[in-house]
């Protein structure tokens, strides 16, 4: 038998692609899921917009009748938007979620009746850090990203019978083109006294001198790898000590903590 066959949406870009490219690296046979890509060496590329059920359903049928199995699915297609809550478009919270969100879940509802009816499978989706540490001046992605780690730990014990695992991985900060893809918006700094510029500044700075996204790639194609999962990982040293901070810390102080940082 050939090694795992492994599914990536968002696979075209960043952490997606790192991961893509280590999976190949490690034997296994990948397909990205993107809008727009191409093949690369080891990995095959589909199209397929994430927010649509029925152009992934069939991405993922092509798959499993060139293939006849998919193993492993990892859920990394995303994009950010930043400025505040309150001046915040509904209409763009809707749009991210529905690709943040609503992709995973698309993606999951396209290769879960195959993995059950085998008996086995494993599911990655890429939460972050912010799921934990809530954002300012970011908050629908940490809502998105809050909202995909707890669906990951629900359909953990959902498919549980089944032989298929679940986890959800949370990185931090990453040298990735999501920096430069941000939809920003600056409505209302003026009455929040320029702290929304000062505090996506700040986070953008974090990312470009962040961890690289082949580190991240290689950590997830690990994970997506082992035997047995826990439900939740974080990525890179200072990253899984901030996750176990904000856990044990009084919720006070780690609001505190956070405003310091990214709210002043």
């Amino acid at each position: 038998m050939t090694g795992p066959v492994a599914v990536v949406t968002g696979g075209s870009s960043g952490v997606g692609k790192a991961a893509a490219a280590a999976l190949a690296a490690r034997g296994c046979t990948v397909y990205e899921l993107s809008r727009s890509g191409a093949d690369a060496s080891g990995v095959r590329h589909v199209t397929a917009d994430v927010t649509d059920p029925a152009q992934v359903g069939a991405a993922v049928s092509s798959v499993l009748a060139r293939e006849g199995r998919i193993d492993v699915l990892i859920c990394c297609a995303g994009f950010g938007i930043s400025g505040a809550l309150e001046y915040t478009d509904p209409a763009d919270a809707r749009r991210l979620l529905d690709v943040n969100l609503f992709g995973v879940t698309h993606a999951v509802q396209a290769v879960l009746p195959h993995m059950r009816e085998r008996g086995a499978g494993r599911i990655v989706v890429i939460s972050s850090v912010g799921a934990i540490a809530a954002l300012p001046f970011q908050g629908w992605y940490s809502v998105s990203k809050a909202a995909v780690g707890t669906y990951a730990q629900a359909l953990r014990n959902e498919v549980r019978p089944y032989g298929v695992t679940v986890c959800a991985v949370l990185p931090g900060d990453i040298r990735t083109g999501f920096t430069d893809a941000r939809e920003k918006s600056h409505a209302g700094d003026d009455v929040y006294g320029g702290r929304i510029g000062r505090s996506v500044s700040k986070m953008e700075h974090d990312e470009r001198t962040g961890m690289a996204p082949e580190t991240a790639g290689r950590a997830v194609a690990r994970i997506a790898l082992r035997r047995r999962v826990k439900p939740q990982y974080s990525i890179g040293f200072v990253y899984k000590l901030l996750c176990v901070l904000i856990k044990l810390l009084p919720a006070s102080l780690a609001s505190r903590v956070l405003y310091s940082m990214y709210a002043k």
